[in-house]
């Protein structure tokens, strides 16, 4: 494997792989788990060079989150790409992404205002932004996301359409751990008694889907599966051909979010 820290670095070790080649692209913020395992191994499946981006997003984040205490271990994500068979591993500094002067923001209207879009103002924005440098700098053919993060997969659709990009974007299934919760890097947040609360978030959706299956309203099902859970929101979305019923919430200081589809097929 080899890593690069610099968009140049990153170019010369790709040229020689690209003749002929599917080039796919998995972006991380790092802190890996068996989610990034899964979309890594779904690109290895489905391309001939996976590239994985190592990058913990600051133009993502408001200004009372948790950018300063993300999760990061570096050194272990570098051994685990290794070992999942990534062919380049791309880990920039801030300043090589945004440097001194940076002026150009993606904007995608309309979806971005929902669900963590209202939550986190700015937050698609930044998501959006750096996706589209990251497109640009390795122009992969096909990128891989989860289904966890499914409201920002159908943002990056749109803007891959709106924009006329050369590039797949696939999403995955959402990996989740032996209680059911959604793996996330913010899970190491999590004490024990806090996981257990935490554990309420994906049973509730399961509730959800459960009524919806009956006839019966998912959000209101979902809402009182919470037990005493206090959700940002519990909202039914549709993306695309899907609909899904999405939540979010926070347990103690750590926030939370999940998804479940109530009908259609994520691809």
């Amino acid at each position: 494997m080899t890593i690069t820290r610099s968009v140049d670095e990153l170019r010369e070790a790709l040229s020689p792989l690209r003749d002929g080649a599917r080039v796919g692209l998995v972006p991380t913020m790092g802190a890996f788990h068996d989610g990034h395992v899964a979309l890594i191994r779904a690109a290895r499946t489905g391309c001939d060079v996976v590239v994985v981006s190592l990058f913990v997003n600051p133009a993502q984040f408001g200004p009372d989150e948790d950018l300063i205490e993300y999760p990061r271990d570096v050194e272990r994500d570098q051994r685990m790409a290794d070992e999942h068979g990534v062919d380049v591993l791309f880990a920039p500094a801030t300043d090589e992404l945004y440097p001194a002067g940076f002026q150009t923001w993606v904007d995608v209207e309309g979806l971005a205002s929902r669900l963590e879009g209202r939550q986190r103002p700015g937050h698609f924005r930044g998501v959006a932004t750096v996706c589209l440098k990251l497109f640009n700098i390795v122009r992969p053919d096909v990128a891989y996301f989860g289904q966890k993060d499914a409201q920002q997969a159908a943002l990056l659709r749109t803007m891959i359409r709106d924009l006329n990009l050369e590039l797949e974007l696939r999403v995955e299934p959402t990996v989740r751990d032996t209680d059911g919760l959604a793996l996330s890097s913010r899970n190491a947040y999590l004490s024990i008694d806090e996981r257990e609360r935490a554990r309420a978030l994906p049973r509730a959706l399961q509730a959800g889907r459960a009524a919806f299956l009956e006839g019966r309203d998912p959000v209101e099902a979902a809402r009182a599966a919470l037990n005493g859970v206090t959700p940002d929101y519990v909202d039914v979305i549709e993306l695309g051909s899907v609909r899904l019923l999405a939540a979010a919430a926070r347990i103690g200081d750590t926030r939370l979010i999940d998804n479940v589809i109530l009908e259609g097929e994520l691809a």
